[in-house]
């Protein structure tokens, strides 16, 4: 046989996963290595995202924002299912509050708006304008007393008042009373069609006594059309997480919480091997079976073997990389956090748990960089802490538009609750892990994560992988090759050398 016609040895540089996390034996973090580029034939449109966010849910893009109290409320979580992604609704609230985060998630993609915003035949034009104004939209139901299930007496919409010069006339004088309900107990789908038909802007459902009851929008028949990627459970209605803590009162939380639907539970520690997660755990998955639960934050596979064994549906990592974190260095444990993603994922994927990196992603680099060594998701607080859907108004500070951040673990956080998940809410003196502080504007989340996707895209076409599952096959068969960066390496990669030069915004428009 000649040589040309013998099987030529596959040529491989750098290093496999396993050789820069384990031969290394030193800690790395998302800057502290490169994946070496890959062979390129498909377009960056043909990337695949989809992805295991638990062990039974699958979500169509990777990103989660965090369960912390100026980052994700309802606005935010329906923002990120609306995207494909999921958000995880805080705790640092009482129940009924935490529990109506939810049920508005619950209830938006559902098209029925049970408890629209109603004015009386008595109040004016003005008042509609200050509605418009804050809320963005004008189409407003009248009933007779100006509340919600009172009678229906008609409908004010922006045809009705956009000529109307003087704003202090009553909405009775010229709202529209001849309409077209529906009465309670119609489904969505025959909503839909009625909008489609009478070419109507929203869909007043009435019972028998005529008192209003819900509302339909015809914008939930374009979100459909707009979201294609929509995270959506068996009934079609938007997914959502929920933060609970170890302590006794959780367990109540978690029961109210499966009432309104919630899909997921994530356990919030900031060391979550503890008999007490472990308790929490085996707890929720003996009482609620089919609800997933994912619990940490771990980084070490020990920990993460006594939370799989225990139950858990997926795994939370990382201890001490968050911006606005002190944890590392305020009680000196932890582990760097591309490190304690690469060894827990490497554990979790042969049980099929999925791993969620947390901490440390302060842009698109570090989120494909988390991908590409084993997570399965990326959940953030400062990607989506500036954001117009995060809790929270917007101020000036040296003429630069922000919001304000704040570490669960801050002093001003544990004073309103964030105390909880650092087992530290009776002692009374509290040792500060986390900081307050401010991030400036980025927008729009329905803008900025598109904006995040595509350049994931772009990335995974660098690495010349077109799905994430197959960037996981490459991971675990060696396929996939890194580098490890000198801190001369990190400097020449980044902007060096200009007498001056503009920073790229991730604010996007």
């Amino acid at each position: 046989m000649s040589n040309s016609s013998q099987k030529q040895p596959e040529i491989l540089d750098g290093l496999s996963g396993e050789e820069l996390f384990s031969r290394l034996n030193v800690g790395l973090t998302y800057r502290d290595f490169l994946v070496l580029p890959g062979y390129i034939d498909f377009n960056p449109a043909d990337v695949d995202l989809e992805t295991k966010f638990s062990r039974n849910i699958t979500i169509k893009r990777p990103l989660i924002s965090s369960p912390m109290d100026t980052v994700t409320e309802s606005n935010m979580a329906i923002a990120q299912a609306l995207m494909g992604c999921i958000g995880i609704i805080h705790y640092n609230n009482t129940i009924d509050s935490q529990v109506e985060e939810v049920r508005k998630v619950k209830r938006y993609e559902n098209g029925f708006i049970t408890d629209p915003i109603v004015l009386g035949p008595n109040n004016k034009i003005a008042d509609l304008d200050l509605i418009k104004e804050s809320h963005g939209f004008s189409g407003i139901p009248i009933t007779e007393d100006g509340t919600p299930n009172s009678k229906l007496i008609g409908m004010v919409t922006n045809r009705d008042v956009d000529f109307e010069r003087d704003r202090n006339l009553n909405l009775g004088s010229v709202m529209t009373t001849e309409l077209i309900t529906a009465y309670e107990g119609i489904s969505l789908l025959e909503a839909n069609d009625i909008l489609k038909k009478s070419k109507k802007g929203k869909l007043p459902i009435i019972n028998k006594q005529g008192k209003l009851v819900s509302l339909v929008s015809r914008s939930d028949i374009k979100k459909n059309r707009d979201y294609p990627f929509a995270s959506k459970d068996a009934n079609k209605r938007l997914r959502v997480g929920a933060a609970v803590s170890t302590l006794p009162e959780s367990r109540e939380r978690v029961d109210e919480l499966v009432k309104v639907g919630v899909d997921v539970i994530i356990i919030d520690s900031a060391q979550g091997n503890s008999s007490y997660q472990i308790d929490m755990i085996k707890h929720i998955k003996s009482k609620f079976p089919d609800l997933d639960v994912i619990a940490g934050n771990v980084v070490t596979k020990s920990q993460a073997k006594n939370l799989i064994d225990a139950g858990a549906d997926g795994l939370r990592i990382g201890m001490g990389p968050g911006s606005i974190c002190i944890t590392q260095d305020t009680m000196a444990v932890g582990r760097a956090q591309a490190t304690a993603i690469y060894q827990t994922a490497a554990y979790a994927s042969q049980f099929g748990v999925p791993v969620i990196a947390d901490g440390g992603i302060s842009n698109i680099g570090d989120m494909a960089n988390a991908l590409a060594i084993g997570a399965s998701t990326c959940m953030m607080g400062f990607m989506f802490a500036g954001t117009k859907e995060a809790p929270g108004d917007y101020f000036y500070e040296n003429g630069i538009r922000l919001k304000k951040y704040r570490g669960m673990a801050s002093m001003e956080a544990m004073k309103t609750g964030g105390a909880k998940r650092y087992f530290s809410e009776d002692q009374k003196i509290k040792v500060a892990q986390g900081v307050s502080g401010t991030v400036v504007d980025r927008g729009s989340v329905l803008n900025f994560i598109p904006y995040l996707i595509q350049g994931l895209k772009q990335s995974f076409q660098d690495m010349g992988i077109r799905s994430l599952s197959s960037l996981h096959k490459s991971l675990y068969a060696g396929e996939l090759r890194f580098e490890k960066r000198s801190e001369q390496a990190q400097l020449q990669g980044s902007v060096h050398g200009l007498y001056s030069y503009t920073a790229p915004t991730m604010r996007v428009e």
